[in-house]
């Protein structure tokens, strides 16, 4: 009698689990199972104007829409681009935010320290399409940095910041940086604050320095942390944020802010080639996975710490 209450009981408890469970499996059912089958997109002849019934029903295409990609003379050109913003502007974010929550956890004053994570978080929660055109305004021609440095008399005429192919780069690595930086360091001081003070009591009583605490107590005990943080990095090196590059790229600067998440909303999107479409989107999680399978294993080994 009470194994059957129990059962009931529990049956009841897991059901309800369950009916809070329920919206989100459904979005989770409609924004990432269903459009799975649009994969289908990159191996047939897709045409547009046969509506959703097409996915299925269009002939075949094989490869062909691979094929269009890599014989795309500027599909070289959108990989260097993708993987030059990502890698660089990776080192610097992971860099950045370690050091800068080791700044933080050496503030003493409470409110200090609290002030300086809010005044650095909320950058994050801007849009891009704010915080970019902050970015286009203070680096147009007649913007603030142009004004400052022509003052100083370190340049004669304005210089076109974003009409510049070379300087894009820097740029769109730079606004990230300002923007993510605070953001990026909340696990980092998250692990941090999880660190045993006994280890920094023993080592004052050692006449260690903050400088020997902060290499040899809290960089080793946050290790783990840094080498998940390294590897869904090196795994997303082929996405970039398509919301900043396309609120910062122009018709001048196209040949460096061309990047492939750009390209498959072009393609996508604006000339309704699904299919070719589709084909960069494979590619791009095939790349993924290989770097992330290749990332963990290499971390396994030197580190003996991975995510599986």
């Amino acid at each position: 009698m009470n194994k059957t209450r129990g059962i009931k009981g529990n049956t009841k408890m897991q059901l309800q689990l369950h009916l809070m469970m329920l919206p989100g499996t459904i979005l989770l059912l409609l924004f990432s199972i269903l459009p799975l089958f649009g994969l289908l997109l990159a191996f047939k002849n897709y045409k547009v104007t046969e509506g959703f019934a097409g996915v299925f029903t269009s002939p075949w295409y094989g490869f062909q829409n691979f094929k269009i990609i890599f014989g795309n003379h500027d599909f070289l050109r959108m990989l260097e681009n993708t993987l030059g913003i990502n890698l660089i502007g990776n080192t610097l974010n992971i860099l950045g935010a370690i050091v800068f929550a080791l700044f933080i956890n050496e503030i003493a004053n409470h409110r200090l320290k609290g002030f300086v994570q809010t005044a650095t978080y909320m950058p994050h929660f801007v849009s891009w399409v704010v915080f970019g055109g902050i970015v286009n305004v203070l680096l147009s021609s007649d913007g603030a940095l142009n004004m400052i440095l022509m003052s100083l008399g370190w340049i004669d005429k304005p210089v076109s910041f974003m009409g510049d192919p070379k300087l894009f780069w820097g740029i769109a690595i730079a606004s990230n940086f300002l923007k993510e930086l605070g953001w990026s360091t909340i696990l980092y001081t998250a692990a941090i604050s999880g660190v045993d003070q006994e280890l920094y009591e023993a080592a004052d009583l050692d006449g260690a320095s903050r400088g020997q605490k902060m290499w040899y107590i809290t960089l080793p005990s946050i290790k783990s942390t840094v080498v998940i943080m390294v590897i869904f990095a090196v795994a997303g090196i082929m996405n970039n944020n398509f919301d900043q590059i396309y609120v910062l790229q122009n018709s001048f600067n196209l040949e460096k802010s061309e990047v492939i998440d750009t390209y498959i909303f072009k393609t996508g999107l604006q000339q309704l080639q699904f299919g070719i479409a589709a084909a960069v989107n494979i590619f791009k999680s095939a790349i993924a996975l290989a770097l992330l399978l290749a990332a963990n294993k290499i971390s396994t080994k030197l580190t003996d710490s991975g995510l599986f």
